[in-house]
């Protein structure tokens, strides 16, 4: 069963198929646990909401729509909410550290190079790493660190509005390079 592809096994999740749920454990917990403790410097936090993200995936299988995009961005989504909404709920900030860079958050996801998108991960990452300084900079802070825009104006001491221009030629920058390649 591990040789199915992502696309049949979420559809058989979506049936109750216990055995492909795990084939898709088995695949992703890694990578799930990674980013959530990454996000949450908790290793019991981030196991919570490791499994949390995994039982959304059982629960909520039948709403993947491959359309969209592939399965593990859509369980990585998945997790990063599971991960804010616990930061959230106790009301507490991951660590604004500039030592945090998208290079080592990257290479600390396990199995990366196994991985038949390898090379599409990989160059979001070179993506990434050539955005100018102050996109990058906005870039970290509200997808590595999930930090709202109101929040990564206070903390940088730029207007609204500067983080918005920025925060939207990021990702138009990232869109153009990475997704629509």
């Amino acid at each position: 069963m591990t040789d199915i592809d992502d696309n049949e096994l979420i559809a058989r999740v979506a049936q109750s198929d216990e055995r492909a749920f795990l084939v898709l454990y088995d695949r992703y917990a890694s990578r799930v646990h990674a980013l959530t403790l990454r996000i949450l410097r908790d290793p019991m936090q981030a196991e919570e909401a490791t499994q949390d993200a995994f039982f959304k995936l059982w629960n909520h299988a039948s709403q993947y729509l491959a359309e969209r995009g592939n399965l593990l961005v859509w369980l990585l989504t998945i997790a990063r909410r599971t991960a804010l909404d616990r930061l959230r709920l106790e009301s507490r900030r991951p660590v604004i550290n500039d030592a945090d860079r998208p290079e080592d958050i990257l290479q600390s996801i396990p199995d990366f190079h196994t991985l038949p998108e390898e090379s599409r991960w990989r160059s979001l990452h070179f993506s990434v790493q050539s955005l100018q300084p102050n996109q990058r900079q906005v870039i970290e802070l509200a997808y590595y660190q999930g930090l709202s825009q109101s929040e990564i104006a206070d903390v940088l001491g730029w207007p609204l509005g500067t983080v918005k221009t920025r925060l939207r030629a990021a990702m138009e920058y990232l869109r153009h390079e990475w997704i629509e390649k």
